[in-house]
């Protein structure tokens, strides 16, 4: 019997869980990923710690502070995956500029900006506003650069 599963649904349940059980470790769940690959459920939660490096021990605790009430609320045999977002990951959603406020990042533009040729550029997230966009600092040159949402392909952290 095949069981039809709505994921959104389940995320959409699970994701106060997990934000409350990271936030007693001072950790932010960056990313909360459901989703089906080769026939397997897998749930995948991202940490992150603006104080500290992410530690295996941090990855554990909050599998073990989860796991029981998951199988409640997950009516399906899943995979858990807890772990840190990797040094150069990609942004997945706007809330990353926030959370990231200050480190460093490289950016790909979908047009170049006014008086520019290029598209990529290296710098420190200065700020962001959903209206505004990105404020953005360039290691090229020192110049402060306001970057509309919409301009923006992609970001992730970077490490020199």
């Amino acid at each position: 019997m095949k069981q039809d599963i709505n994921r959104l649904e389940i995320l959409e349940t699970i994701t106060p869980l997990i934000e409350n059980t990271a936030m007693r470790y001072n950790l932010i769940p960056i990313e909360i990923d459901f989703s089906k690959e080769n026939h397997r459920w897998f749930l995948r939660i991202f940490l992150y710690s603006k104080e500290r490096e992410i530690t295996l021990d941090d990855c554990e605790n909050v599998t073990r502070s989860l796991e029981n009430f998951l199988d409640e609320l997950i009516p399906v045999k899943y995979y858990l995956e807890v772990s840190s977002p990797g040094l150069e990951r990609k942004f997945k959603s706007e809330k990353e500029f926030i959370i990231f406020k200050g480190r460093r990042i490289s950016l790909k533009l979908r047009e170049p900006l006014e008086g520019e040729s290029e598209k990529i550029f290296k710098g420190e997230i200065l700020d962001y506003d959903l209206n505004e966009g990105l404020t953005f600092l360039r290691f090229e040159d020192g110049s402060e650069l306001q970057i509309p949402r919409e301009n923006i392909q992609s970001a992730k952290l970077y490490i020199d």
